[in-house]
């Protein structure tokens, strides 16, 4: 920021001024108290008052902080409801925006009568906006590529206007429309005010502001903990991709918010989340990129009217939406910049009311979620899905509620006398019927949700008597067939173990639980192909892989041959250089491998057994210790 507008800062104070106390029009505060607005935003009390002593203005403040009130009633407060010529401009990065300032506007100019706003934009037809412009008006919101358009065709003077206005100036600039902007002021009157809002101020903006701003321009920046993020109550919930759109329909259920806003990723999305609501009988509809203008149009028109209370949208499609009365916003998927996050919830909880932001986050997206936390200096309190009770405790209340307000302010006397009748035939009571049209109007029975994560196993381990989501927990854990262990210790594999006394038990002492809970594998046939040792590999395959093992074998003899000799004539003992290994074909060579190839043990004398015995057990052991190396290095973990 250059030193110039440090200089010109305005500080706000913490402390609420009402609007009532702040000396507007009476007709413009008859009007903003009907919207329901009582106290002035942070940079609705810093802006309104330097707007109208007519200096210039940059507001540097995030989406959802008011800034439309905040210029357009000093705007309206300007205006000359007798002059019929345009008077002031105001310029929006997308038609979406622009629709919803010149709606705003129009809301805070309702009792302020002669007072005309029209919205100018691309992909309408000009000749309706050539039509509106030459009948008279006093107030012009656009893009800056119509407007511009309209300054080069004649159809838009301006010579009288007073006040120009950019709204979101650094979007404006990121969609490349610098040039348009600076051609707009170019042919603007020098004698205006020129108020410029921004979420951000990067170097582009401030050579603006330098050009074509006075000196005495009032600088009005908003902290991040002025924003209205306060108002909005954060939260997420853990839950599988395969899960999301169930736990969506569950949490819109038990919250019942009367305006909604779900976010999606990708296009594709949008529509199959918008699709599966609409079967379900909700009122939702889509938004993204691949739409026509006039498909955008019809879509917004729907949910700014209440028609539909629910949009799906991407982010960019969803860039410069302003529709006020969002109760809640909800992030189907977590968003790939995190700067959308805050655009994203800034969507509710807007002019000083309350709302709700919900996230579903997958089980790799925990680290996004943190990340978000990190770098919006925010706690995102984690929640669960309400259960079944939760769920249909609260539509059973929608549905008595809305029951009771028939009741009391409508007509039941016809259906009251069906109702008579059907309970005088004696078949069912009226509370039976009343239970049947409960259950017609709430739908089919619900069911708690269990996720599983899919843990590794060690995380799983780690899981276990804690009441996570994972297989089981220590104590009453699930066996592979569904039926349930007794608490007790577990072996080193997870498995139960019997301890001593059971194992001890006779067969017939055996409880039928205790059977139940032990039975015994049940032994499997075996095919007949696994009789006869059909494979149904290609046999050119197995005889090559045969032929592999064989001169690995032989390799691996020829190699332990080797062994042998080094290590028997290390000892210096030649008697044990013919002592065979593994070729054990009859007693005969049994007792060759053991005594050696002159002894015998059959006919010999009881001192000459004893030594030659003492013999065979040294050569014994030799064998083994040979055999053990065998084994280990057939194994691949030969011992140094």
């Amino acid at each position: 920021m250059s030193k110039d507008l440090e200089k010109n800062t305005v500080n706000v104070e913490e402390e609420k001024v009402r609007y009532e106390d702040s000396g507007l029009d009476e007709k413009i505060l008859r009007a903003v108290s009907e919207m329901g607005f009582e106290y002035m935003s942070p940079i609705q009390k810093a802006a309104i008052p330097v707007m109208l002593e007519g200096k210039d203005i940059i507001g540097q403040a995030q989406t959802g902080t008011g800034k439309t009130a905040a210029f357009g009633i000093p705007l309206l407060q300007q205006v000359d409801p007798a002059n019929k010529h345009l008077q002031a401009v105001v310029l929006c990065p997308t038609r979406e925006l622009a629709m919803q300032a010149a709606d705003d506007i129009r809301d805070f100019a309702k009792y302020m009568f002669g007072i005309k706003v029209l919205a100018v934009y691309g992909g309408q037809d000009i000749s309706r906006q050539i039509k509106a412009l030459s009948a008279g008006v006093q107030i012009v919101v656009g893009t800056p590529g119509r407007v511009m358009d309209h300054m080069r065709r004649h159809t838009m003077k301006m010579k009288d206007v007073k006040v120009l206005v950019l709204d979101e100036a650094d979007e404006m600039l990121d969609m490349g429309f610098r040039d348009d902007i600076e051609t707009i002021l170019q042919g603007m009157p020098e004698e205006r005010q020129t108020a410029l809002f921004s979420a951000t101020m990067p170097e582009a903006i401030l050579q603006i502001t330098k050009k074509y701003q006075k000196e005495d321009a009032e600088y009005i920046k908003m902290t991040p903990k002025e924003i209205t993020v306060a108002a909005i109550e954060q939260s997420y919930y853990r839950v599988p991709q395969k899960s999301k759109e169930e736990v969506l329909v569950r949490l819109m259920d038990y919250y019942n918010p009367s305006r909604s806003l779900i976010f999606c990723n990708t296009k594709r999305m949008v529509d199959q989340l918008a699709e599966s609501l609409k079967g379900k009988g909700y009122q939702a509809d889509g938004l993204h990129g691949d739409l026509s203008q006039n498909q955008r149009d019809t879509v917004m028109n729907l949910f700014r009217s209440g028609r539909i209370n629910i949009l799906i949208a991407t982010d960019v499609a969803a860039r410069g939406i302003d529709v006020s009365g969002v109760e809640a916003v909800f992030n189907f998927d977590i968003p790939e910049d995190i700067e959308y996050y805050v655009h994203r919830i800034g969507r509710t909880g807007r002019a000083g009311r309350s709302g709700q932001s919900f996230t579903l986050v997958g089980g790799r997206e925990m680290y996004k979620l943190r990340e978000i936390e990190k770098v919006c200096h925010t706690k995102i309190e984690e929640r669960k899905v309400p259960s079944a009770k939760e769920i249909t405790r609260v539509k059973s209340q929608k549905v008595f509620a809305e029951v009771i307000d028939i009741i009391e302010n409508g007509d039941i006397s016809s259906a009251l006398e069906f109702v008579n009748q059907k309970v005088e035939e004696g078949e069912y009571t009226a509370e039976q019927l009343a239970a049947g049209f409960m259950k017609l109007k709430m739908g089919a029975d619900i069911e708690d949700l269990v996720f599983d994560f899919g843990h590794r196993r060690g995380d799983r381990d780690k899981d276990r008597g804690k009441g996570t989501f994972g297989r089981g927990r220590r104590d009453g854990r699930m066996s592979r067939d569904g039926r349930k262990f007794k608490s007790g210790k577990d072996d080193r594999k997870g498995r139960r173990s019997l301890s001593a006394s059971d194992r001890k038990l006779d067969k017939k002492k055996v409880s039928p639980r205790e059977e139940l809970l032990f039975e015994k594998p049940k032994r499997r046939n075996k095919s007949k192909d696994e009789i006869t040792g059909k494979t149904y590999l290609d046999e050119a395959l197995v005889e090559s892989i045969k032929k592999d093992r064989n001169k690995t074998a032989d390799k691996n003899s020829a190699s332990r041959a080797t062994r042998a000799e080094r290590k028997h004539s290390a000892r210096g003992n030649a008697e044990f250089e013919n002592v065979g290994r593994l070729n054990i074909k009859s007693e005969e060579s049994t007792k060759a491998w053991y005594v050696g190839e002159d002894s015998n043990t059959m006919n010999v004398s009881k001192s000459e057994k004893k030594h030659i015995k003492a013999e065979n057990k040294k050569r014994s052991i030799d064998y083994l210790q040979d055999v053990s190396d065998f084994v280990m290095e057939s194994f691949g973990k030969r011992r140094k």
